[in-house]
């Protein structure tokens, strides 16, 4: 009797797993994030994470992060065929409201799977494809859309001086699409823009502090009229900072962005059309993506 119970128990056992579902089967698993260096995109913006499946994005989930640059949301759920199958992972920038499905052209973060993981990094070709480890720049102070000799020292001008004649004074490499440089003086504490700009060697998009004459063919403004509010032009720069940063376009704010990779404290006793350099700040986001 032991025994025929025995071979009863064995073939409901075989019997169950033969005919056992597929359904049993996981069809999702967790794409998780570790990305330090981000900043609040406020109300208007959010990250959102791909991933690039046989040359097609597929959308990971969208985050915010909060003014201590914690991620509202690291662990998402993805298709466990399309996240084993994926090849890269990118990060892009896009409108809280009016979204299109497909990825925006502000690529901020990308990284190649090796296995389960990848290293996120702007230098990445799917980011922004570059490090700026080559990035350098000079500029001076000088006003000259109001003539010469009058309050030189408050205007600031992205070129280089050093041989006599105005020269290029920014060193940059050119950015994606989604992407563009611009220039900054910090004044009492305050970041005032001076333009943005895509060329080098030609104007910025900017000149509303400026006066009436004519500029150098150089990104670069000077800071005598309509002064924002908390700021009276003209304003002597010395004792501030000189900045370049890389914005997003469309942009998410009147502020710098994050990705500065250069910067410069403009002296205390700073002297007009004398060339002074700016340094790199090669401080950007990083991550990991794990599947």
């Amino acid at each position: 009797m032991t025994r025929i119970f025995t071979l009863i128990a064995l073939f409901t056992i075989a019997f169950s797993v033969s005919f056992c579902s597929d359904d049993d089967e996981p069809t999702t698993k967790y794409l998780t994030l570790n990305i330090s260096g981000l900043e609040n995109l406020g109300t208007d913006y959010v990250y959102e994470g791909w991933i690039i499946v046989g040359g097609n994005p597929i959308s990971t989930g969208r985050f915010s992060v909060n003014d201590s640059g914690n991620l509202s949301q690291t662990s998402f759920t993805i298709d466990i065929e399309d996240l084993d199958a994926a090849s890269t992972f990118v990060l892009t920038i896009e409108p809280e409201v009016g979204d299109n499905p497909a990825p925006s052209k502000v690529h901020i973060l990308a990284g190649d799977f090796s296995g389960n993981s990848g290293q996120l990094s702007i230098g990445h070709g799917a980011a922004l494809a570059n490090n700026f480890s080559t990035a350098n720049g000079k500029y001076i102070l000088a006003t000259p859309t109001n003539g010469a000799d009058n309050d030189e020292n408050s205007g600031v001008w992205f070129l280089d001086l050093s041989s006599g004649a105005p020269a290029v004074g920014l060193s940059l490499p050119t950015l994606p699409e989604g992407w563009k440089y611009e220039g900054w003086v910090v004044t009492s504490g305050t970041p005032v823009t001076s333009g943005k700009f895509t060329s080098v060697d030609a104007v910025d998009e900017f000149d509303g502090f400026s006066s009436t004459m004519d500029g150098p063919p150089f990104p670069g403004e000077d800071y005598l009229v309509n002064a924002p509010s908390g700021l009276t032009f003209p304003v002597d720069l010395s004792g501030g900072k000189a900045v370049i940063s890389i914005e997003p376009d469309p942009d998410n704010s009147p502020n710098p962005f994050l990705l500065k990779p250069l910067v410069g404290d403009i002296p205390a006793n700073a002297v007009d059309h004398t060339t002074y350099d700016l340094g790199q700040n090669l401080n950007f986001p990083t991550g990991t993506v794990s599947r």
